[in-house]
């Protein structure tokens, strides 16, 4: 099912909004009695905040549309963990405690957060994992396609290095946090295009995901390796990509390698114009979070046909074998394609891209 995933991404560069909502999930008759009515719960439990995209993008994309899907009826119970599993862990538990009537879980740690899982489903709650992975009885994933993910960003370092990317080309690869489960999806994914084809010098699992972790990596690999000798940089997200800049021009690096990313924050943006990073994984959060909200909405309210439209995929967990999954397509995002994915799709304005410092830079790759 991933394959089909990849050759969507493939065909289709940008990922238009308007059509982001697969189904509507309030409106169907598949069922005349529903589980339950428009006067739901939600409960939101997401990892951390270091991602701006949780803050800025999922929350509240999910809120406005759980309400949209019930009259404004339904609501959202929200939570941020902080990037602490025990702080998660007591947050699910008091959902559970409230009763609310399902849970999209964002976790923390992946298999920590079993348990609690388990709490609910014998609650009565539903669990759906939302962008990660949870181990436990979960219902149902909702997520990007990991290991595409991981491929798109292989591949564009490749490109980045040229036709003449050999084993005499040493790689530091800057991998996500070990207790996340997309981490070993992404890095899978970039190892199959990598393998063979360059010489991966070092690679850190980057403790949760924290910018001023690889920052602190990036400087070691610097000193083991030569600032000279490094000629790209694989950084599973554009936050670590961030600290990596700074460890590389506090070494003196001038000439910056191609380094990768993912998320598409506006700095990242911003370093792609200017030339800082070469490239991100655009990942439609509309999209993925809207979706969500249809899933989350449909399985309260016992609509089996469009839950079953909403996760036509299956993935299996440490725990659970053939769970009913959405894999969202993504894309490449580089200095050629800025204006048709985070533009055209209403994530940022040009205005907030080409702030002062970067105007010129704008210009210059035709940015205006």
């Amino acid at each position: 099912m991933r394959r089909i995933a990849i050759s969507v991404a493939a065909a289709t560069m940008s990922v238009t909004l308007a059509g982001c909502g697969a189904l509507n999930a309030a409106g169907s008759s598949d069922d005349a009695s529903p589980a339950k009515g428009n006067d739901i719960t939600v409960g939101l439990l997401l990892p951390e905040k270091a991602n701006t995209r949780y803050e800025n993008f999922d929350y509240p994309i999910i809120k406005r549309k759980v309400e949209s899907l019930t009259n404004d009826k339904g609501r959202v119970e929200y939570a941020n963990a902080e990037a602490n599993a025990d702080k998660q862990a007591t947050q699910m538990q008091q959902m559970i405690d409230d009763r609310v009537d399902v849970i999209l879980l964002d976790a923390v740690d992946s298999q920590a957060i079993a348990s609690g899982v388990k709490k609910a489903k014998e609650a009565g709650i539903p669990v759906i994992a939302y962008d990660r992975l949870a181990e436990g009885p979960i219902d149902a994933y909702i997520s990007f396609d990991n290991e595409l993910v991981g491929e798109v960003q292989g591949r564009t370092l490749l490109e980045a290095i040229g036709e003449d990317a050999s084993l005499s080309d040493k790689i530091v690869m800057m991998n996500g946090s070990p207790t996340d489960p997309n981490a070993k999806q992404f890095k899978a994914g970039a190892m199959s295009e990598l393998n063979g084809k360059v010489t991966i010098a070092q690679s850190f699992d980057t403790k949760d995901w924290k910018p001023e972790n690889a920052e602190a990596n990036m400087a070691g690999a610097i000193e083991k390796i030569g600032k000279g000798n490094i000629a790209a940089v694989y950084s599973a997200n554009d936050g670590m990509a961030g600290g990596i800049v700074k460890a590389l021009e506090a070494a003196g690096v001038t000439e910056l390698p191609p380094i990768t990313g993912q998320d598409a924050e506006l700095p990242a943006v911003q370093r792609i114009i200017s030339g800082e990073q070469y490239m991100s994984v655009y990942k439609s959060y509309p999209q993925e979070a809207e979706n969500a909200a249809e899933m989350a909405v449909a399985k309260v309210q016992g609509r089996d046909i469009q839950f079953a439209a909403l996760a036509r995929d299956k993935v299996d967990s440490p725990t659970d074998k053939g769970i009913p999954a959405h894999l969202v397509p993504v894309v490449a995002l580089t200095k050629e394609n800025i204006k048709d994915t985070v533009v055209a799709d209403d994530i940022y304005k040009l205005s907030d891209i080409c702030t002062a410092e970067y105007k010129a830079a704008c210009r210059t790759i035709g940015l205006k």
